[in-house]
């Protein structure tokens, strides 16, 4: 695998006479919709095969999992334009092992909606080992307020992902209660009933695991939170279930503020069977422009977690999208869009901005104008931030990574991560 970053005046074709590669494979690889159109400084990662097969008349993707003791889902990973597997004609060139040697095995979370586009979550669902789905309610009772959720878990687990349900105290006005949270935690038979509602839906729907994602928790609720953690995973454990709690990227103990203090660390690390680190949203939607999740500020909670948690235990945070930014900032006024990473490329070439890379964030961002005058910043991920990320996951020793959020695809994120590592499957 090698990641090229795109020097004005080049084009596709001869980017391609470059690694001897056909301009076809890369358009298909890395999914361009405009190959004709490249922006300095965008990147393209190149795959050149170690074996590639010629498919012949009544070929099937098993067939050829079979001949070359591979499986479906491995060929599905190393041949990203092909959709489903009953997608390839004869004369289709299938790449059946990459060049690159791998690193080892990762472990990958992408988190989704009930209402994620099909073709993104069947190209999706071969490089991930679980899929969270984005989130049941819970009510002061402890009753659950479901969702639909029944056809994802089938087509997840039809791939081989092992699906997780996820609990949350997120209102219907999209933002995390406390007073939801602190009613539910300080009365033990609302949590009980909690636990046992957990338990029924997991063995109804077919489920292989929880999140529990509980942010803004008060302080005054820490220990509560952490005996909720602690009875969950027991009880789940006992009917063979896993637990992952999603954590606030922290960087010290007594770190202040309402997202952090009732996140105790060593505490909830004990608790729980694995937990999500969320190491993204230092640039956010109401704050200053910034990389959603530079590597720098990634560094500084990764060096306090595996001080209280356990590497095996940990799973870190990547971002997804990146943040359109209108400046200048102004506190309380100013509110930046979301876009996914592909949006951002294209933005760029839209506008005619060359994209830059900030050394110390190893992070993507590029400036523009808008018609009314207005200045932007954009920040976003590319190969490049998205292997800095996963250098600081084989740096650290983590067992996986947890996307949020996979609604959007981003063909360079899953081309990197596959020629680099197996990726664990759990079913």
């Amino acid at each position: 695998m090698i990641i090229h970053v795109v020097q004005p005046g080049e084009n596709i074709f001869s980017i391609a006479a470059q690694y001897n590669i056909s301009p076809q494979k890369i358009i298909s690889d890395n999914e361009l919709a405009n190959p004709n159109v490249l922006v300095p400084g965008q990147t393209l990662v190149i795959l050149t095969p170690e074996q590639v097969y010629t498919v012949n008349p009544g070929d099937t993707l098993e067939s050829i999992a079979r001949q070359f003791n591979t499986t479906v889902v491995e060929l599905l990973q190393y041949n990203p334009s092909i959709t489903h597997a009953d997608a390839i004609f004869p004369g289709d060139q299938i790449t059946i092992a990459p060049s690159s040697e791998k690193r080892g095995t990762i472990y990958t979370v992408g988190y989704a909606y009930p209402h994620i586009d099909r073709t993104v979550l069947m190209k999706t669902l071969p490089y991930l080992t679980y899929l969270t789905l984005f989130t049941y309610g819970i009510t002061p009772e402890g009753d659950l307020i479901e969702i639909d959720d029944e056809e994802l878990i089938r087509i997840a687990r039809d791939y081989g992902v092992a699906p997780l349900m996820l609990i949350s105290t997120l209102t219907e006005e999209g933002t995390f209660s406390n007073e939801l949270a602190h009613q539910i935690l300080s009365d033990p038979e609302a949590t009980n009933r909690l636990i046992d509602n957990v338990v029924n839906a997991m063995r109804e729907k077919g489920y292989e695991g929880l999140d529990i994602d509980f942010e803004y928790v008060l302080p005054e609720d820490r220990e509560n939170f952490i005996n909720f953690v602690r009875n969950m995973t027991n009880r789940l454990n006992e009917e063979g279930y896993t637990v992952l709690t999603a954590l606030a990227p922290k960087v010290s103990a007594d770190q202040p503020g309402l997202l952090y203090e009732a996140h105790d660390y060593p505490a909830l690390g004990d608790a729980s069977n694995r937990v999500l680190l969320m190491t993204y949203e230092w640039g956010y939607t109401y704050g200053p422009a910034m990389a959603v999740a530079p590597v720098n500020r990634v560094r500084e909670v990764l060096d306090y977690a595996v001080t209280e948690i356990p590497r095996e235990k940990i799973y870190m945070g990547i971002p997804n999208y990146g943040y359109d930014f209108t400046l200048p900032y102004v506190q309380g006024v100013s509110r930046a869009n979301s876009l996914s990473n592909v949006q951002a490329v294209e933005l760029a070439a839209e506008v005619g901005a060359n994209i830059q890379y900030d050394e110390e964030a190893q992070s993507p961002y590029f400036i523009y104008f808008d018609d009314q005058g207005r200045q932007h910043e954009v920040w976003f991920e590319d190969a490049r931030s998205i292997l800095a990320k996963l250098d600081l996951f084989s740096e650290y020793g983590f067992e996986g990574v947890g996307y949020w959020n996979v609604m959007r695809y981003f063909p360079q994120n899953w081309l990197v991560t596959s020629s680099l590592y197996d990726i664990a499957k759990v079913l």
